[in-house]
């Protein structure tokens, strides 16, 4: 046995222990210093705010070297409760050095109990989290909910226990009290892949710093005019040909059906789904370039490396138009075992409006065809919508945004607020920001977090209202540095907007809290904007 172990707690499990060790690497310890009985904390501040959060005096816990994982759950949610434990405690042992055997939870055994048998009142995504002297406790109904509580106790532990190397102790959670649950369902980000190509290791980045902040949706942008990303085996030249570049001309690139599982397994790790987007009919140039039976006049154009939109079209006419749909929209769909499919229908400015209105219903059917929802930019709520779907709304207060999202919600769509002028992630900070645009305007920390989804557009019901997504367009933003300056620090804003009550969003005090975050990005090495109205910790 581990010369760390207290025989008086572990002996009548040696054997269990000794064999959970035995199969733990062993990595060299230091034991945590001794905590003195009179030692208290500030609980850390949190993003997004938990629904309720109550200070337990004096009952700070430490983590020690000897310290055991449980697992409490049904035989049916068990690996995957395991699988929230053990990406706990891989971090941990990274940045702690500590062994942190993962074993099913016995009564008063286990330092960290996490456990999949709270309460079905809790619903999916909900959890109860208990800080005591003697043990942390993450409660929740399903692994989901279990994943988004352990999420709540990674911000709870010092900032350096989320660094890539071993670090000095000790290791402290100040006692707390936790009840928490989302406001809204959907809470997303955008990542366009379409204007600047990136690989599945940047992807997987950019999932793993939003995760951290509790989103669920990661929707991938994978066709416009500059490159076509996601494997078509019917239509072979959308990748090998028209994703063949990208915005500056610059080596493009897209991902195979092998590598695009990869992207989607590794969302699901961190209970992300992944939302493709096939942008129709307009932002199509990769695609007529591909294959020149698909433009009216049968000539392909040249490939695109520019930024203006609004100059390609699909041909609405044309019976060949819907059987490559049908067949795109049957691979993506087999591509990604979430129910929303995408089909964009923004800034069709080169397709007659008498043509949208006959083609977004079709494209719309091909979608349901394959048993998926329809989502789309808010321009499709000019047309008949499905049961079930989805309109994004992108506007920036304009009266005919805000007619569209009413529209959509008329017809019993759910609307999802993005609105560009404060949820558009690549908007600059302010005039002297080095990338990113302003057509929307300048959109500073306070700007993209100080406003209320429920009441953006006048006269929308707020039932009508799935939740936030912040989308990330890339075309000035061709490296992972770049993107991260931009998505931090507005991204956990958002997040917030998405998962806390509506009461517990103020600005004032979501500042103060914000500010802690940036030593936790130096460790996970973020390149984050310092806002300067930020006091950064």
């Amino acid at each position: 046995m581990d010369r760390h172990l207290r025989p008086s707690r572990r002996v009548s499990l040696t054997g269990l222990l000794t064999a959970a060790l035995l199969a733990t690497p062993l990595i060299a310890t230091t034991p945590a210093l001794a905590q003195p009985q009179s030692y208290s904390q500030a609980v850390p501040a949190l993003i997004p705010q938990p629904t309720s959060q109550h200070t337990l005096p004096n009952q700070t816990f430490t983590l020690k070297p000897w310290s055991i994982v449980g697992v409490d759950s049904s035989a049916k949610e068990s690996r995957a409760a395991k699988k929230v434990a053990d990406q706990l405690t891989a971090q941990l042992r990274r940045s702690t050095g500590y062994r942190l055997p993962v074993l099913p939870v016995l009564p008063g055994f286990a330092d960290i109990r996490l456990s999949t048998n709270g309460p079905a009142s809790l619903g999916t995504e909900g959890y109860q989290l208990r800080v005591e002297r003697s043990t942390v406790t993450v409660t929740a109904a399903t692994p989901e909910g279990l994943y988004r509580g352990v999420t709540t106790l990674r911000q709870l532990l010092p900032a350096k226990a989320d660094a890539k190397t071993r670090q000095a102790g000790p290791w402290r959670i100040a006692g707390t009290t936790i009840a928490d649950s989302p406001r809204y369902a959907y809470r997303g980000t955008m990542l366009d892949v379409s204007r600047h190509f990136f690989s599945v290791a940047e992807v997987k980045r950019y999932i793993d710093l939003a995760s951290l902040y509790k989103l669920n949706k990661l929707h991938l942008h994978l066709s416009d005019d500059q490159g076509w990303r996601i494997q078509i085996d019917s239509w072979p030249r959308l990748t090998t040909y028209g994703g063949s570049l990208e915005v500056n001309g610059t080596p493009g690139g897209s991902y195979t059906k092998a590598q695009y599982a990869e992207i989607v397994r590794y969302a699901a790790d961190h209970y992300m789904t992944v939302i493709p987007e096939i942008d129709t009919p307009g932002h199509t140039n990769a695609a007529l370039a591909s294959y020149a039976e698909l433009n009216c006049d049968g000539v392909a154009p040249p490939l695109y490396t520019g930024t203006d939109v609004g100059f390609s079209s699909l041909c609405v006419g044309k019976d060949i138009t819907y059987k490559f749909l049908d067949d795109v929209f049957r691979e993506v769909s087999q591509q990604n075992p979430g129910d929303i499919v995408h089909l964009g229908g923004d800034e069709a400015h080169s397709t007659p409006h008498s043509d949208y209105l006959t083609f977004v219903p079709k494209a719309a059917a091909l979608v349901t065809k394959q048993h998926k929802r329809v989502m789309g930019w808010q321009e499709i709520a000019d047309t008949p919508l499905p049961a079930g779907s989805i309109a994004q709304y992108w506007g920036t207060d304009d009266e005919r945004s805000q007619e569209l999202a009413r529209k959509a919600a008329a017809q019993g769509a759910k609307v999802v607020m993005s609105p560009a002028n404060r949820a558009y992630l690549d908007m600059k900070y302010d005039e002297s920001t080095p990338y990113g645009q302003d057509w929307a305007g300048l959109v500073d920390v306070r700007t993209a977090y100080d406003w209320n989804p429920s009441t953006l557009v006048p006269d929308l019901p707020a039932g009508a209202v799935a939740g936030v997504e912040a989308p990330i367009w890339t075309e000035t933003l061709d490296d992972l540095d770049k993107l991260e300056y931009m998505a931090f620090p507005r991204l956990p804003g958002i997040a917030e907007l998405g998962w806390s009550q509506a009461s517990a969003l103020d600005w004032t005090a979501y500042k103060g809290r914000l500010g802690a975050q940036g030593s936790r990005w130096d460790e996970l090495s973020v390149n984050f904007y310092r806002a300067p109205e930020i006091d950064w910790h």
